[in-house]
């Protein structure tokens, strides 16, 4: 945006680094000042969790709210039948009903700890466009919507094109995607009020199909937002880790290993994830995210708690940095580690450390932990375990055992029976 606004909401967004493109934004602007406006993010539910490469379109929805606008959520039960094409190299796999369900039901639970929801003005609502989608006559869709899309203008987008150069196949059914999301934020604007979209910068030739669908229909102005594609400093992609894709829901990444992720910021990241994914004030990101400040350390632990905090509540994070400074310190197990049972039976019959590694997790196999332990990756209770035939003893469980596979992971191990 090549002016200052006005609107609170889009001066969080400048200021914080959320926006990459938007469509007509003084116009935008100056209907964010003159009252709630309602806007949404959809979300396609082809997991039971969001992750972390959620996060910023999220705090988006949560900084709408606080800045006094109505966030809609819209789940894609009925595009996640399609599948979006937008940069992918590859069809998305076909998911049945019943998987799309349990997975609306997964990532709601998501957001009822970002989001409020409720029957007041600037209160969040959870829509599902299957509600509209799945009982689309197919002629008539064709006849009243496909017509206002150019399959030329539809080609020359980037998130096509770049498939298409790529001579990846795109299915006609993807091709599609685009149609119905535009047609979304068309029922939205009339039934909601809905007047703005926001997504990442691969949705922006979606969104702007959507903004001429309603001029064209409504004869009313409606807009887009985009954030940029989110890299880390080393390029990798936001949200992905070497230990997989880092959830937003506890049952697939603990608060722990969520509260570690953050902590484990590059210093070159920390000022930019600060101001994405905390609340702190701007001035204060700064201090805490400049690369000379001596106590980095700490700030990036500061990351961590409020990240951990917002998804996982203040007690969750209390647990976490607590057990964090237990294990690095190798004091007492915190209580936010994946905790294990030991039977007394099998210490005594003779319980191998690389079958530790295999019962917590930390290894996939057998061959893997001996693997993590040939690598000097693996420590008990803080020493480093040197040899694949160790046998875990009586004098290990004298408190509960740490076993750590990298710096990263960790697990308690108790003695039981």
């Amino acid at each position: 945006m090549g002016f200052s606004p006005q609107s609170e909401f889009l001066r969080v967004m400048q200021m914080r680094g959320y926006v990459d493109n938007c469509t007509n934004s003084e116009e935008l602007d100056r209907i964010l000042l003159a009252g709630p406006v309602p806007a949404y993010i959809g979300f396609d539910a082809t997991a039971s969790s969001l992750h972390v490469g959620s996060l910023i379109q999220i705090m988006m929805l949560r900084w709408l709210q606080r800045s006094g606008h109505k966030p809609i959520i819209l789940m894609g039960g009925g595009t996640t039948k399609v599948g979006d094409p937008s940069f992918r190299a590859k069809e998305r796999p076909l998911l049945s009903e019943a998987e799309i369900d349990e997975n609306l039901t997964g990532i709601r639970r998501v957001f009822e700890r970002f989001i409020r929801f409720g029957d007041g003005l600037t209160d969040a609502v959870m829509l599902n466009n299957a509600d509209w989608l799945d009982s689309l006559n197919y002629l008539e869709f064709l006849r009243d919507i496909g017509r206002h899309f150019s399959v030329n203008r539809m080609l020359a987008f980037e998130s096509v094109k770049s498939r298409l150069e790529r001579e990846q196949t795109l299915s006609f059914l993807e091709f599609n995607y685009m149609i119905l999301q535009s047609y979304d934020f068309l029922v939205l604007n009339r039934e909601w009020g809905c007047r703005l979209q926001m997504g990442g910068s691969d949705q922006w030739g979606n969104i702007v199909n959507g903004v001429d669908l309603i001029r064209r229909f409504e004869g009313s102005s409606s807009f887009g937002l985009t954030t940029p594609l989110l890299t880390t400093a080393k390029g990798d992609k936001m949200g992905k880790t070497a230990d997989g894709a880092v959830w937003l829901n506890p049952e697939l990444r603990t608060p722990y290993e969520y509260w570690q992720f953050w902590r484990n910021t590059e210093d070159a990241d920390l000022h930019r994830f600060l101001l994405l994914f905390t609340e702190l004030d701007a001035a204060e990101c700064e201090r805490l995210g400049n690369p000379e400040n001596p106590e980095i350390n700490e700030a990036k632990a500061v990351l961590a708690d409020m990240a951990t905090e917002l998804a996982h509540g203040k007690d969750a994070a209390r647990e976490s940095r607590q057990t964090a400074e237990s294990v690095f310190g190798f004091g007492e197990a915190g209580s936010a580690l994946p905790s294990y049972d030991v039977q007394k039976e099998e210490i005594e019959a003779g319980f191998p450390v690389t079958q530790a590694l295999v019962r917590t997790g930390l290894a996939e196999s057998g061959k893997a932990a001996r693997r993590l332990i040939s690598g000097g990756a693996v420590r008990l209770n803080g020493k480093a375990v040197a040899d694949t035939s160790i046998m875990l003893s009586s004098a290990d469980f004298e408190k509960p055992a740490i076993l750590s596979a990298s710096r990263k992971r960790h697990a308690v191990l108790r003695l039981a029976g």
